[in-house]
């Protein structure tokens, strides 16, 4: 059985595989202004590269989920590990758009196929309490390697010469790849479990239901909200007066500790409630991210933190508990979704840069304030997002007031 199999390399090996996507993710961030700069991209080219990494993630993601049983984790992880050193060094070695586009799509499903190989992997591994506890302490890692990587990031630009450079933050990404691959390397996985929902047809059934249905459309908003800002974070906020990669790492520390204590907190307002609130405190905090400069960007750093925190794993919890029957498919869908949306969205955002720094050049503007004006005018357009899902939440928070799964959502699906 299970009892065999080294879990503590299998989980700590987890661990760096999720601070890799977390590291492409904040990393690839620090560097988009040196790669527009050496390879004469636009805001619009950037945005499609950047939508490679989401569109990448859900493809391998849903795949990997649909296989997990036949195909095996320790198959899917050798994969990951193919994907994400192609995608590193052909990054490091590009040329120019094309080669940046298809690297950043290997970065992408590499990152898909740890999320669909690891949670199941852990909840193979462990049962009951622990397992909670386990696939919370994994999916702290995401967030809090963003920070560490935004932190990294930030470090080196302020060094600069070679080790500023946009191709050695690229290098730092195999350290943890490297590490993963030889935590996995000739280790026992644990045997699948089998699901109490095995059936793709119940799956499919369910997922027609208008729960499932509203939930769906729901989370391309709650992706983009959440990944939109912090994607250009680089770019938007670097003439602010304020340190950008440092609010990135603010905003995902906070996320992190947010997190960890989300159990309590779902408990306490709600699925419905947290939802609700985290839109509210989104729209409030990119707003204010549009607005204000120099130390009062921190604030606004916290606030959108504290919106956003909760809304991935509030969102997959919504979908186990009220609408069961679809399944561990319903949530790699959920899930694909998101990504996807966050792929799309993201040339639409580089077009709303270049057409504001066209508006406010036409102003007269130039310099760094033409990149701060142009960069808050695209902060002002994002708030659309957030406040979208307040009118959708609302709609919720009332449509499933009497639902018997109202309040509390289990510590298994409270942690993405």
């Amino acid at each position: 059985m299970n009892e065999d199999i080294n879990k503590s390399a299998l989980f700590n090996g987890s661990c760096f595989a999720l601070i890799t996507t977390a590291f492409t993710f904040a990393i690839r961030a620090g560097i988009l202004p040196q790669l527009g700069e050496e390879f004469g991209l636009s805001g619009e080219q950037l945005g499609f590269i950047n939508s490679m990494w989401f569109l990448g993630f859900p493809i391998s993601m849903i795949i990997g989920g649909l296989v997990y049983h036949t195909f095996g984790p320790a198959n899917i992880m050798r994969v990951a590990f193919v994907a994400h050193t192609l995608g590193i060094l052909l990054t490091i070695y590009a040329d120019g758009y094309t080669t940046l586009l298809i690297s950043t799509l290997f970065i992408g499903f590499g990152n898909g196929c740890t999320e669909a190989a690891c949670n199941p992997m852990i909840a193979d591994m462990y049962s009951g309490i622990k397992m909670n506890k386990m696939l919370n302490r994994f999916h702290m890692w995401f967030p809090g390697g963003i920070m560490l990587g935004a932190i990294i990031s930030n470090i080196m630009t302020s060094i600069g010469g070679v080790m500023g450079a946009w191709q050695t933050q690229m290098w730092v990404l195999m350290i943890p790849t490297v590490i993963y691959a030889v935590l996995f390397y000739g280790k026992k996985f644990p045997q699948p479990k089998v699901e109490g929902v095995t059936s793709l047809g119940e799956n499919f059934k369910a997922m027609i239901s208008p729960v499932f249905i509203f939930l769906f459309i729901a989370m391309a908003f709650t992706a983009i909200t959440e990944f939109g800002p912090q994607q250009w974070v680089n770019i938007v906020m670097a003439n602010s007066g304020a340190n950008a990669m440092l609010i990135l790492a603010l905003t995902t520390g906070v996320m992190a500790v947010g997190r960890f204590f989300a159990g309590p907190v779902v408990a306490k307002l709600g699925q419905t409630g947290v939802l609700l609130g985290g839109a509210i405190l989104a729209t409030i905090g990119i707003y204010l991210f549009s607005i204000v400069t120099g130390p009062m960007a921190y604030v606004s750093a916290i606030v959108f933190a504290l919106g956003v925190c909760y809304f991935w794993p509030v969102m997959v919890g919504a979908v186990a508990q009220r609408v069961p029957l679809s399944g561990a498919l319903g949530m790699s869908i959920i899930g694909g979704i998101g990504m996807f949306s966050t792929a799309i969205f993201q040339p639409i955002i580089g077009g709303w840069i270049d057409s504001s720094t066209a508006e406010k050049s036409a102003e007269g503007l130039t310099g760094d304030a033409l990149a701060l004006a142009a960069g808050q005018d695209t902060l002002l357009s994002m708030v659309t997002f957030p406040a979208i899902l307040i009118v959708l939440f609302l709609i919720f928070f009332f449509w499933q007031k009497n639902s018997t799964n109202t309040r509390g959502v289990p510590t298994e699906v409270t942690a993405h």
